[in-house]
């Protein structure tokens, strides 16, 4: 329509070309100003105003400014996303890795970089292959086997073991999944030992019985005096036995129970006066000199039986391994800051430095040929650990050799009750 009326203006006037080429030209300047407008509008990034236009270029804008600003809406969505997914990564006690179909490093999480080795971001880009040398791992790589998943040790802690699976996904693209499974593999070493240990323990009095009882079957004649020293045998032997078993079923208690196991108000001092007087029998002609020293308003809140089974144990283990006319010291009195302290002191062999981390684990032994002799089970001091987790308390032994021997049970101060109150 413009040209048009360009078109008669300038016959009217006599210069029809004239006014027809100043109204295109005119035109064509309104279409440059505006496509600079676009220009500087796409060049200036976020956060720029949409230029104004007219007739047309209004609607161009409008329909641009509609469209990046669904496209922000979008890209913001897929950041989120991203980052809740990087988020979750990172929280995940497994490694996870992102390869490209050359096997070079996209992405990895914090577990992985432990387990394998791998700085982020410096490693972007780098074959891991140059970073985690295994060879089973490149064997693996090699086979593209991704049905299985191949143990390893890790990079960073040779004695830590873990279970690398390939996962193809995408073009060529791999997600590595690594997994620790040294606990797992440390708790089947424990059951296996812990097999080993009570088949070893309960062979040797089953193979005496055994061999008494088989002995006495093929006698043509029994006499009485004969019998009384493989009874006397095999009867200490199956109380072995016995004690052995019920240590196994009270650990086992131990460790499925609920530590929410209701308490009790517990007079220990009482307690352990009875467990005085059970120790100079269970000492017999050893005529040890055992003392108490007890606080007789200190209780404890507590689990009665778990509690018996902690101080009978600690005491018991004293009486075994004190000789003849030693001393033994038992204690229960508050520390200087306010806890509830019950220990056991005694003059006995001692133990080198080197065991004393280890007394706790079950079956070990410093002698285990006196052990046995003694009638101990390797189970006892395990118990002890046990009971003082589940009450919040803490075991602490000083030893030396032929210096004797301390065991310190420490309570929280909260499970101090006096008598009074």
């Amino acid at each position: 329509m413009a040209l048009i009326g360009a078109l008669v203006l300038g016959v009217l006037i006599g210069y029809p070309f004239l006014v027809v080429s100043l109204v295109l030209g005119g035109y064509s300047v309104r279409h440059l100003r505006n496509i600079r407008k676009m220009h500087t509008w796409l060049m200036l990034g976020e956060n720029r105003q949409v230029p104004e236009g007219s007739g047309v270029w209004s609607d161009i804008f409008n329909e641009l400014f509609l469209k990046e600003k669904q496209r922000g809406g979008d890209k913001y969505r897929l950041t989120s996303m991203l980052n809740s997914f990087q988020d979750a990564a990172n929280a995940f006690p497994d490694g996870m890795l992102i390869l490209t179909s050359q096997h070079k490093i996209e992405w990895a999480n914090p577990m992985a970089c432990d387990m394998l080795g791998i700085t982020m971001p410096k490693d972007i880009g780098r074959p891991l292959t140059n970073l985690f040398r295994h060879p089973d791992f490149i064997e693996y790589l090699k086979q593209q086997d991704y049905g299985r998943e191949v143990t390893l040790p890790s990079q960073e802690r040779a004695e830590n073991i873990i279970t690398v699976q390939v996962i193809p996904f995408g073009f060529g693209r791999k997600l590595l999944i690594a997994r620790d499974i040294t606990h797992i593999i440390k708790l089947e070493e424990m059951r296996s030992n812990f097999v080993a240990n009570v088949s070893h323990e309960l062979r040797t009095p089953v193979t005496v019985i055994c061999g008494y009882l088989e002995t006495i079957s093929h006698m043509p004649e029994i006499n009485k005096d004969m019998l009384k020293q493989p009874v006397a045998t095999m009867y200490n032997q199956a109380r072995r036995m016995d004690q052995l078993v019920r240590d196994l079923l009270a650990l086992a208690k131990l460790e499925t129970e609920p530590v929410h196991k209701e308490k009790s108000h517990v007079d220990v001092t009482a307690m352990l006066a009875s467990l005085k007087e059970s120790a100079e029998v269970l000492g017999g002609e050893k005529k040890q000199v055992i003392t108490l020293e007890a606080d007789a308003d200190l209780m404890l809140f507590g689990r009665r039986d778990e509690l018996q089974s902690l101080f009978s144990n600690i005491v018991n283990n004293a009486v075994r391994y004190t000789p003849a006319g030693g001393h033994i010291r038992i204690s229960w009195v508050k520390n200087q800051n306010g806890e509830p302290v019950f220990s056991v002191q005694d003059d006995g062999p001692g133990i080198a430095r080197a065991h004393i981390p280890h007394l706790t684990e079950r079956f070990y032994r410093v002698n285990a040929d006196r052990s046995r002799e003694t009638g101990g089970t390797g189970l006892g001091l395990a118990i002890v650990k046990h009971v003082l987790e589940r009450h919040g308390g803490e075991l602490r032994i000083n030893s030396e050799p032929d210096k004797g021997s301390e065991f310190i049970c420490i309570f929280p101060q909260v499970s101090a009750l006096r008598r009074s109150a």
